[in-house]
């Protein structure tokens, strides 16, 4: 069946809701051809502003906008933990976030000065050069492990969570899981390193142990990818699709469990399988 879509610019944007915006398009299958509604993932930019400083700009999905900037901020090494932050102003300026560091802490400027610009689709891409943006985290130890048939699971777990997908198709999640393929947060965007920023900025709120999770994603797995989830200290991520040589490498060094092609019934362990009980 060939379907083609058109958007109907002269009407416009009929709706915009939270994190999806309503279009009315032109729909073909084969010689028919009919007019309806379509929801479209919603994205905008969102400057990040640290102290005066800006330092990055985003594409996201709007939404879940303070669990963004909290989690970029632990993720990117700009500080340690949240108790560096006094407070996030997200309301001076639309599409703006203003971070506001404790009077105690003495910034390394240097941290700040990456001329970051993080694409919806890529994020390691815009930075100045991967060595930019290469931290110093220790390797994570053992502890957590998974059953197999709980990480078969967790693809259709991650599915049925996705409130915005099954809407518009258009977003990648990820879910920070614990042992029992219990979903702990989920968060939804366009771009996949905003879905987990998301994801840990909300779990460092509530004060998951990130040693006791795993990190499902809907897409695929870079570098980036490990290195957020090193950052706090996961030990293992998964994924419905590809790993790059570079994410492989990195999972190797820094001792984390890497799945990938989770297509129950079937997925490729790429390091440290041992965290994966049969």
């Amino acid at each position: 069946m060939n379907w083609r879509y058109w958007v109907t610019w002269s009407e416009g944007r009929t709706r915009m809701l939270d994190e999806s915006s309503e279009y009315e398009i032109c729909k073909q299958d084969g010689s028919s051809r009919r007019s309806e509604l379509d929801h479209v993932a919603h994205e905008e930019p969102l400057q990040i502003t640290v102290d005066g400083t800006p330092v990055a700009v985003v594409m996201r999905t709007p939404g879940h906008d303070q669990d963004l900037v909290q989690g970029f901020l632990i993720t990117e090494g700009i500080v340690e933990g949240l108790h560096w932050v006094s407070r996030i102003d997200l309301e001076q300026k639309q599409n703006h976030a203003y971070v506001f560091l404790t009077d105690d802490v003495v910034l390394d400027h240097s941290r700040l000065s990456r001329n970051l610009y993080s694409a919806s689709s890529c994020g390691i891409c815009g930075k100045a050069s991967i060595d930019s943006i290469r931290q110093s985290y220790p390797p994570v130890g053992g502890g957590f492990s998974i059953q197999e048939n709980v990480l078969l699971g967790l693809p259709d777990a991650l599915r049925d969570a996705q409130k915005v997908f099954s809407t518009t198709g258009g977003l990648h999640a990820a879910a920070l899981v614990d042992a029992d393929g219990q979903v702990l947060v989920l968060r939804e965007d366009v771009g996949r390193h905003n879905a987990i920023d998301k994801v840990i900025g909300r779990g460092a709120v509530d004060g998951v142990d990130f040693s006791n999770t795993l990190l499902q994603l809907s897409g695929r797995v870079s570098f980036e990818v490990m290195q957020k989830a090193l950052a706090v200290g996961v030990p293992m991520v998964a994924a419905i699709s590809a790993p790059t040589s570079l994410a492989v490498d990195f999972a190797r060094e820094s001792n984390q469990t890497l799945v990938g092609f989770l297509r129950p019934p079937k997925f490729n362990i790429y390091a440290s399988s041992e965290r994966v009980r049969e």
